[in-house]
């Protein structure tokens, strides 16, 4: 199995401000001039881009960010747990981890108090997606 030093890090717009925060983490891990960004427009195209990027057979893994919020309009829970699921389908199809940011709080109001909290949060969460790419890597790397 090859060992890839180079990952895909796709974001939703959706909540750019608060989402883009995820690649700052990621790249506070994993140096910058290895991930290649892909934007999407929202959380619901981010499984179909996560499949294609997989593969192409160029990255380690698929990290994917997005916030998911309940907009009052839809249900926000059922929309995220299609994109968890069609994720995670990507990376059983592919068999090229593909990872999840994507965050549905339960109390989340576009105050500068909440921005601020999620923008920390996903910072955090993005280290933890680099932390898991690399992981995940060695670990398949040693059955191999």
């Amino acid at each position: 199995m090859m060992t890839h030093t180079r990952y895909a890090f796709v974001k939703a717009a959706w909540h750019a401000d608060i989402v883009d925060q995820a690649l700052e983490g990621f790249c506070q891990i994993i140096p910058r001039e290895q991930v290649d960004v892909f934007d999407v427009p929202g959380a619901f195209e981010m499984p179909l881009m996560a499949r294609d990027l997989a593969r192409t057979g160029r990255y380690g893994s698929v990290a994917c960010a997005a916030l998911v919020v309940d907009g009052g309009i839809y249900r926000h829970d059922f929309v995220a747990a299609a994109v968890v699921q069609g994720l995670m389908q990507a990376g059983l199809e592919t068999g090229v981890p593909v990872l999840s940011v994507s965050l549905t709080p339960h109390h989340y109001q576009e105050t500068e108090h909440h921005t601020a909290i999620f923008r920390e949060h996903f910072v955090q969460k993005g280290r933890e997606a680099a932390n898991a790419a690399l992981a995940i890597g060695k670990a398949r790397a040693a059955i191999g």
